[in-house]
């Protein structure tokens, strides 16, 4: 007896035969690969903002996806942290930050199994802040700010500015945070910074190092 459970199951392995090109994925004896390419600020820009390399590098994730049936999708995400150190009160700290991370869009069968897809960027922020709170600590009291628009890969792109309290030397601090993402070439990219509200300054800097944004790179 064929169910209509069945049906669908066969309509999505074909689906999957189309979209993915690769047998093993559609039989179940794969898994699916996704790499995103490289983002990162231009050396133009970071030499003009005074901000320096602080860690790069790709992160592996193992999926199992459900398209009708499930199957195994491992993707490859990129991630560069840049960070400066500035003056606040007299004494220099290492207080503000950029990053940028590049995610593959994962689509299958007209799907996008991307977990961050259907974030809006508070919810993106949270996911992102591991990167965050390795340079400042424990982030409270997190709050939409404001929203700006900037031109990145040409395009205009909304960048949403969130506040945020933190400790950093044993002195509370009050954060900006601007971040916004947008889908390009195939990844979704996030690119996030932090400076103290005492140095608006920064938040410009930020801008230049968005605008200055390149991808994708090998």
């Amino acid at each position: 007896m064929t169910t209509r459970r069945a049906v669908l199951a066969a309509g999505a392995t074909g689906a999957l035969a189309l979209s993915s090109g690769c047998l093993g994925f559609v039989t179940g004896s794969e898994a699916l690969e996704f790499d995103a390419s490289k983002v990162l600020p231009a050396d133009a820009a970071l030499e003009e903002t005074g901000y320096e390399h602080h860690d790069s590098g790709w992160e592996r994730i193992e999926e199992t996806v459900s398209v009708g049936v499930e199957r195994e999708i491992h993707a490859s995400l990129w991630n560069a942290v840049y960070s400066k150190e500035v003056s606040i009160q007299g004494q220099r700290q290492e207080a503000a930050m950029f990053a940028a991370v590049s995610l593959p869009a994962m689509e299958i069968a007209g799907s996008t199994q991307n977990p961050l897809d259907d974030m809006d960027n508070r919810e993106i922020l949270d996911e992102v802040r591991d990167q965050i709170e390795g340079n400042y600590g424990s982030l409270r009291d997190i709050r939409h700010h404001e929203r700006t628009v900037v031109s990145i890969l040409g395009a205009d792109r909304s960048v949403d500015v969130f506040a945020a309290r933190t400790d950093l030397e044993g002195e509370e601090m009050e954060l900006r945070l601007p971040l916004t993402t947008f889908t390009h070439e195939d990844d979704l990219l996030v690119l996030v910074g932090g400076y103290p509200r005492l140095l608006p300054d920064e938040g410009v800097n930020i801008e230049v190092l968005m605008e200055s944004i390149e991808h994708p790179l090998e």
